[in-house]
């Protein structure tokens, strides 16, 4: 079988021939996985963010902004800290001098727990007595910003509540109503960073595909796409990160229906057939966008490769710095994502 020209693009761009052409994630069985991943939202009232010019934003409040430095006032919140994702960002937002709350939500099962991260013993509380804590933390600690790495089922009620006591938050949980997230925030007027995906390399490069997608509309049409991604098992749907760089293909004239995503959670064909590291098919988000011309003579491939959790971990600890910046200077805007952080150019 003849060999196929990979246009591969991760945290670090490449060229590389697979020894198997046809919509394979490791090229090579010994090539050390990239860390990346992509998905998030813009606006109501617009599907992505249309990014034209990556430019800095203003600098106004020279003040402010070197005040939001580890270790100057702001404190966190995780909520979800039990699980991996939460302990992840409590060990990076520890390293970096952030002030972690000993208080976390989590389901009425967890309600009553403690969790200790970082030598830190973190509290869980259930349902049942959220608003009553979330509002007592929130006047002990006025600079408070709360993450959310909960569940999908979650997202909805979780806004609803931040924005009612007037909590700011970076939402880094997928899934939920998006339109009714954006929504809640909106009316509430509290700041936020909403993005699932909080890898900052894979931002930028979703950002790419926008800017290819904006500017050069229907490039691919008449093209087919294939689309792979495996996550860990625990992660019931499907990536947010794929059907993004999916929505920028369809504005390129490609058409594909979200439900063909072929999702892989099993381990054994997540180690034999995408080629994940065994030691992280409990935390890893491998993706892979095939595109086919019309005639089969011409094809494209774009992967990632995530493995670990620490690129989503420091990318998060990033919002929350950038909203307390954003908050302190009272900016006008309220609602932000991670390429709005990228833009900034502060970034650790």
């Amino acid at each position: 079988m003849a060999t196929t020209n990979w246009l591969t693009a991760s945290s670090s761009v490449f060229l590389t021939r697979p020894v198997n052409p046809r919509l394979a994630f490791a090229s090579r069985t010994n090539q050390t996985p990239c860390r990346s991943r992509v998905s998030f939202q813009g606006s109501v009232k617009r599907r992505l963010p249309v990014v034209l010019s990556m430019t800095a934003t203003e600098e106004s409040g020279e003040g402010a902004v070197k005040s939001v430095l580890p270790g100057h006032g702001i404190s966190i919140m995780v909520n979800g800290c039990s699980g991996k994702m939460g302990k992840a960002v409590i060990k990076a937002a520890d390293s970096a001098g952030v002030n972690i709350v000993p208080t976390s939500f989590g389901s009425a099962a967890e309600a009553g727990q403690t969790v200790e991260v970082c030598g830190k013993e973190i509290t869980v509380h259930g349902p049942a007595e959220r608003e009553k804590v979330l509002s007592s933390v929130f006047e002990k600690h006025p600079e408070l910003i709360v993450v959310d790495y909960t569940i999908p089922s979650a997202v909805n009620d979780n806004a609803e509540l931040y924005s009612k006591v007037g909590v700011p938050f970076v939402m880094g949980t997928t899934g939920g109503d998006r339109n009714k997230l954006y929504e809640t925030v909106e009316e509430a007027k509290i700041y936020a960073v909403i993005s699932p995906q909080m890898g900052k390399q894979v931002v930028a490069f979703l950002a790419a595909m926008e800017i290819m997608a904006e500017q050069f509309p229907g490039a691919f049409s008449g093209y087919s796409l294939e689309v792979m991604e495996s996550h860990q098992a625990s992660k019931l749907d499907a990536s947010g990160t794929a059907k993004a760089v999916i929505s920028c293909f369809q504005e390129l004239g490609v058409s594909y229906d979200m439900d063909q995503i072929q999702l892989i959670r099993d381990p054994k064909q997540q180690i034999e057939m995408v080629g994940v590291p065994e030691e992280h098919v409990s935390g890893h988000a491998f993706h892979l966008y095939h595109l086919t011309s019309p005639d089969k003579t011409v094809s494209f491939e774009f992967q990632h490769n995530v493995c670990g959790r620490s690129i989503y971990a420091e990318g998060t600890v990033d919002a929350v710095l950038f909203l307390a910046k954003k908050i302190r200077l009272k900016a006008e805007q309220r609602i932000y994502n991670m390429i709005d952080v990228l833009r900034e150019g502060n970034m650790r």
